[in-house]
């Protein structure tokens, strides 16, 4: 088994992990970095709408936005963080180092908009491909830095503690602490042991355990699958936020339809052409995600319909291509003009707001081991997040947990032992039994605990979890370790955390909506 040595293993290349990377690398710090795809296959190259930026207005009202669409439930110290070093953090690395192309007005000046939940604009933008225009850049700049590996096509096994993967029998009485990693390398068909002094999770959230999704393939909770498996702390998993506007279309994938769309004045109605969320929350269209997630639920329960509408009659239609290319050119390849008419939407899977447990400095309970961007959990977003707020976080983040890792490797001996080798069982996996059972955690997981769950719905998921799970763990001991096995493997384990965290919750917040029956 190949052995590789970092000071920082990097699990995740998106923006918090990219960041991460780069901020570590600037303080000295030689890092190896895992993508799970090429290096802008992530969830922040999707996002559209923007990123908090302006709070020159007031960074109360922020404040209050955010705890706001919490339903109150946010930490009020990790709310305080991003709202006092966000604007710092952006300013510094995107506009001055790395000079993002946000969108500017005639003048110069950054172009603002609002989107759901915010009572004011301050959010920047690069038309609606925001994440992708800062995720370039960061990755770009991490790519162009000697002290950066990046992996590419790479996946973490299980994390690597000092009482279960190495051969020093007194290291079990040792207190919790990580060391790196188990991974499969784009390089290598074989396992190999990346063995770090810090080792940081920035693996996504869990959107594509659900049958409907705005997640990249892959994301199913890799980073809270194994941060469990090795004794970590978590925290608020039920709280799973649907978007409540995907794209909607027979035998057409389900994609992003941004929220800035909603802030520049675009109106969710029914079949009729009806405005229903004004019946619903003063902000109508604009309201909290997890309030129009379930009004659009509800809706089309009451229909009978299989989708909702953006109307989109009361914008400049002639300028949608070009302030919303995104939308226009995807929205068009399945045959929907939105300059013309509205756009078929329904909610899917989008965000995990609970996730692995950190401080502000991003360390969990496992020393050694840190969390940032979806993976982590400070408490920020509560039982719902606000939006554009993730980017930000991707970036606050990424710089105190780099900064934290920086002082305490200059000033700790670190011991890094010889990991345990890795024993790969003759037998392959079958593939197809790979794919069905994925679906079968999928669908579970829509089907029983999705937007509106019940205790009787999350029983039932339960069971189908539990008995699938004995049969991967089966798969797991006997068959060669694959991606694809990597994944199924952890679905099934994050499934089962969210269904349990929902089921010890009898009240209803934010993303988690339960009713009885």
């Amino acid at each position: 088994m190949d052995v590789l040595r970092t000071d920082c293993l990097v699990i995740g290349g998106g923006l918090a992990g990219s960041a991460y990377a780069l901020y570590a690398a600037q303080a000295g710090l030689e890092v190896t970095l895992l993508s799970l795809g090429k290096a802008l296959e992530a969830n922040s190259d999707w996002a559209q709408g923007g990123i908090i930026y302006d709070t020159s207005d007031d960074r109360e009202l922020l404040t209050r936005d955010i705890l706001e669409a919490s339903d109150g439930t946010a930490n009020p110290a990790a709310v305080r963080q991003l709202v006092t070093e966000g604007p710092a953090a952006v300013s510094e690395l995107l506009l001055d180092e790395l000079q993002v192309g946000f969108d500017r007005d005639e003048a110069g000046a950054l172009e603002l908009t609002r989107e759901g939940g915010h009572s004011a604009r301050r959010i920047i933008h690069a038309r609606d491909r925001t994440g992708h225009a800062i995720l370039a850049a960061v990755a770009g700049q991490v790519d162009r830095t000697p002290l950066v590996t990046r992996h590419t096509d790479s996946v973490a096994i299980d994390l690597l503690t000092l009482s279960h993967n190495n051969e020093t029998p007194e290291d079990r009485y040792a207190p919790l602490t990580c060391f790196g990693a188990y991974a499969l390398t784009g390089r290598s068909p074989e396992p190999v042991a990346i063995v770090a002094k810090k080792t940081v999770l920035a693996c996504g959230g869990m959107g594509q355990i659900y049958q409907h999704s705005t997640n990249h393939p892959g994301i199913v909770g890799h980073g809270v699958a194994m941060a469990y498996r090795v004794g970590a702390r978590l925290i608020d998993l039920e709280y799973v936020q649907f978007h409540p506007t995907v794209f909607y279309g027979k035998n057409a994938p389900r994609f992003l339809i941004t929220e800035a769309l909603r802030g520049e004045g675009a109106r969710l109605v029914n079949l009729e052409g009806e405005p229903f969320m004004d019946t619903v929350h003063a902000r109508g269209s604009l309201a909290p995600r997890d309030i129009v997630s379930r009004a659009i639920h509800d809706e089309l329960s009451t229909s009978g319909e299989p989708c909702v509408y953006l109307d989109l009659s009361d914008l400049d239609r002639g300028r949608l291509p070009d302030r919303f290319p995104t939308v226009y050119e995807r929205c068009l390849e399945h045959g929907v003009d939105i300059t013309r008419e509205p756009i078929p939407v329904v909610p899917a899977a989008h965000y995990s707001c609970g996730g692995v447990h950190t401080d502000l400095e991003v360390r969990t309970n496992i020393r050694h081991l840190g969390a940032v961007g979806e993976t982590a959990c400070t408490g920020l977003h509560g039982a719902n997040r606000l939006a554009s707020t993730s980017l930000l976080e991707c970036l606050t983040g990424a710089r105190a947990a780099a900064r934290a890792d920086a002082r305490d490797i200059a000033a700790a001996d670190f011991r890094l032992p010889e990991p345990r080798p890795w024993l790969s069982p003759p037998e392959q996996a079958d593939p197809t039994l790979i794919h069905q059972d994925l679906n079968l955690v999928q669908q579970t997981m829509w089907n029983y605990a999705g937007i509106v769950r019940s205790q009787r719905r999350l029983t039932r998921a339960r069971r189908i979890l539990l008995e699938l799970r004995e049969e991967i763990q089966s798969f797991y001991r006997d068959c060669r370790v694959t991606r694809e096995l990597v994944e199924l493997r952890n679905a099934v384990q994050a499934g089962l955390l969210v269904v349990h965290a929902a089921s010890l919750n009898p009240h209803s917040k934010g993303a988690h909506y339960i009713i009885d029956e």
